[in-house]
């Protein structure tokens, strides 16, 4: 979108001492304004070389060290959930109807394993020189080739409602506070990142979760775009499978505001 401003006024008037030159004055500043870009960049680059310094590449690195040591971290805390759970076994003076109530309640805290038929969704990006494959339809903007946040939670809810025991996304088990986030393309979830394409396994009635999922508005107005322009979408029958149960911290984090 341009701006335009009204051109001067080109009526005579008469001059007082020497004449007023426009085209002096705009030299002028634009040598003013290029001298004030030239500082700002060196005030920025502080002798480095804005273009290839390491140190612009510092922040990703750092977000895939952390993401894997996350990783390393809720495999650790598995097995000392495992060990504790063990140790608890051997006499915790609990009647078998208590522990068969706790068995219950952790099921659905997702904390244990869970086995049973399954499907698992697949979604990817379109390929960047994706075109309109149907009549009728814009040419795509890149926001049109990538998954985005609203499209895996419109997969987890209509999972959700299809009735399913217990879900997983990329390698990791959904709890009651999990939470599904994208920041541009890539997945932020429970502390660790993923790219595309993503995977979403459910375990449940298979026939019940695809129903479910062809019902969903949300998943319908996706498919658009799976058609339209290539978005992935697959759906596939696993028979039985094994989620992991959820081994990372159950303690609610927030902000808090700075004193």
């Amino acid at each position: 979108m341009s701006n335009s401003a009204d051109s001067p006024g080109t009526g005579s008037s008469p001059a007082r001492g020497r004449r007023f030159r426009p085209v002096r004055v705009l030299t002028a500043g634009v040598f003013a304004l290029a001298g004030l870009i030239f500082f700002t960049s060196f005030n920025t680059a502080k002798g480095t070389n804005i273009r290839t310094d390491d140190s612009l590449l510092k922040l990703s690195d750092l977000i895939h060290e952390r993401s894997h040591n996350n990783g390393e971290l809720d495999e650790s805390n598995a097995g000392l959930r495992d060990d504790i759970d063990a140790l608890a076994e051997r006499g915790d003076g609990s009647s078998k109807a208590e522990d068969d109530r706790l068995a219950g309640l952790e099921k659905k805290a997702g904390t244990q394993k869970l086995t049973g038929e399954a499907i698992t969704v697949t979604l990817n990006d379109a390929p960047p020189d994706a075109t309109a494959k149907l009549p009728g339809y814009p040419e795509p903007q890149p926001d049109y080739l990538v998954i985005h946040q609203q499209d895996l939670q419109a997969v987890v809810n209509a999972l959700w409602q299809g009735g399913a025991e217990g879900i997983k996304v990329m390698d990791q088990r959904l709890i009651s506070t999990s939470a599904v986030r994208c920041v541009g393309n890539t997945l932020i979830l429970q502390g660790r990142v993923y790219s595309p394409p993503y995977k979403i396994t459910a375990v449940g009635d298979p026939e019940k979760l695809q129903k479910a999922l062809t019902a969903s508005p949300a998943i319908q107005n996706y498919m658009v775009y799976v058609n339209v322009y290539g978005l992935g979408w697959k759906v596939e029958e696993d028979g039985a499978v094994t989620l992991p149960g959820y081994s990372g911290t159950v303690d609610l984090q927030y902000a808090q505001p700075v004193e």
